[in-house]
């Protein structure tokens, strides 16, 4: 049912509902009109009838005892005189039976109007429903009257009357009625139609409003007609839209604030940083022939600065990457050659440190600095936070499966994998956030805190993805892809 609704549009159940009120009401109107109808025809029928048997019966002149053939003469002439409709008269007087018709009793005729005949003077009367045909049968007792004294005869007199006529013209107002329902409905999807639009115009533009607040366009503002719930909400949204964009104003401004406080304070540190550097590796030099404290000192002075010199150089870098000024300059490359140096450049060569699985012949357009980076940081990062030995893997993919360079672009795959324990489940979703340390014991560690995140940003560059898990035997997995053009997917 939940389903059905959420594919009817609002217009539709609009629509709907309206038709749906204005067909209850409609046919709850009918069904009143048709009963009180039915009601007023029935009566007027049966109230003329009553009294025209009635007045017959007390101008009919009687000789008693009753003889059946004049008694039939008689009953035929009163059958005659019968309004709405002639009657059919039947005469019941002991265990005599005189009709004006064919048969001489009718089955019609139900004992309790009978007992009403013979307990009252004026009679009695009966609407009947026989084999689904409604009849009317009205009964009165012939009396003698002698001043006010009223004595029975025991001749009691039955009109039968068919109320054929009457139903048919109560059927009849109901067929109007039906075949009328049907244009009714159809005049009435006209107002509904016209309701819809002036309750969905509102919502199509909140709907539009709120589709522009997601695409970033904070000064959207919805315009406000009349003074309704649905203006009221409008209202609501276009204050809600002022505030939001006030504070994102005030939030984008104080990023950009501490962007630029970052970057400038790293350009303001390159220069000092460079003086340091330069003054220690001197005294790293000389450390051997100084005191043992002096020298503990100078080396501790000399890898901080380092640690000093690659913190600042990461913060300009991920400067860049905010600014959008970071560039892509691409070439093709040998990318297990590339991955090769990168490993030779920082000493990796150990194979029981880092071991690798480059197979030859992939080629791809990369940013050489850029790559060399991300598998850096990426063995690095294993290195120091893993267990050797790390492996370093290289493939390509398709992208949905076929073969590669005939079923549409591949992707290239750059796989690091450590031996340590692996990555706490709490920490996966953080792991390429600035400055997230997964452990207080790792604050003092020697990177920056952000070379995952300087990965990610070099990763997405290329137009790639990078994502963190951890190996089936244990220890963290790495995985890179950055999708290569058909000419280039060759194995």
């Amino acid at each position: 049912m939940r389903l059905f609704r959420a594919r009817i549009g609002l217009r539709t159940r609009l629509v709907l509902a309206f038709l749906l009120v204005a067909a209850v009401s409609a046919a709850t109107t009918a069904t009143l009109t048709y009963r009180e109808a039915r009601t007023a025809i029935l009566k007027q029928a049966q109230d003329t009838a009553v009294a025209s048997f009635r007045e017959r019966v007390q101008e009919l002149s009687l000789r008693l005892p009753v003889e059946p053939a004049p008694l039939q003469e008689q009953l035929r002439a009163l059958a005659r005189q019968g309004k709405p409709h002639p009657w059919v008269v039947f005469a019941e007087y002991g265990s005599m039976r005189v009709s004006s018709g064919i048969a001489p009793e009718s089955t019609v005729i139900t004992p309790e109007l009978r007992r009403a005949a013979l307990a009252h003077p004026r009679g009695g009367f009966q609407r009947i429903d026989k084999n689904g045909e409604p009849w009317l049968a009205v009964a009165m007792p012939a009396v003698f009257r002698a001043g006010q004294a009223v004595r029975p005869t025991g001749l009691v007199l039955y009109a039968v009357m068919p109320l054929a006529d009457e139903e048919a013209t109560v059927r009849a107002m109901v067929v109007a009625a039906r075949d009328g329902a049907v244009p009714g409905l159809a005049v009435a999807l006209v107002p509904a139609l016209l309701a819809a639009r002036s309750v969905l115009r509102p919502v199509r533009d909140l709907r539009k409003a709120a589709q522009n607040m997601g695409s970033g366009r904070l000064d959207t503002r919805i315009p406000v007609r009349g003074g309704d719930e649905l203006a009221g909400l409008a209202r609501t949204f276009n204050e809600s839209a002022r505030e939001l964009e006030r504070t994102v104003g005030e939030l984008r401004e104080a990023e950009a604030r501490a962007r630029r406080f970052a970057s400038d304070v790293s350009h303001e540190l390159r220069t000092p940083l460079a003086g340091m550097l330069a003054v220690t590796e001197v005294l790293d030099e000389d450390a051997a022939r100084l005191a043992p404290d002096t020298a503990a000192a100078v080396r501790l002075i000399s890898a901080e600065t380092g640690k000093l010199a690659v913190l600042v150089e990461d913060l300009m870098e991920i400067s860049r990457f905010d600014a959008k000024a970071a560039e892509l300059n691409t070439d093709e490359v040998d990318v297990a050659r590339t991955i090769h140096k990168t490993l030779t450049s920082r000493h990796w060569t150990d194979p029981a440190q880092v071991s690798t699985e480059l197979p030859d012949g992939i080629r791809a357009r990369l940013d050489p600095r850029r790559f060399d980076v991300v598998v850096a940081n990426l063995v690095g990062n294993a290195l120091r936070h893993g267990s050797a030995p790390v492996v370093v893997r290289l493939r390509t993919e398709p992208y949905g499966g076929g073969e590669l360079g005939t079923h549409g672009a591949a992707r290239l795959v750059t796989e690091v994998t450590d031996s340590g324990p692996g990555i706490p489940e709490d920490v996966l979703p953080h792991i390429f956030e600035r400055f997230y340390k997964a452990d207080a014991a790792r604050s003092r560690s020697a990177g920056s805190g952000l070379g995952l995140a300087i990965t990610l940003e070099n990763v997405r560059l290329h137009g790639g993805t990078i994502r963190a898990a951890n190996g089936p035997a244990g220890g963290a997995v790495f995985t890179v892809e950055i999708p290569l053009p058909r000419e280039e997917a060759t194995a």
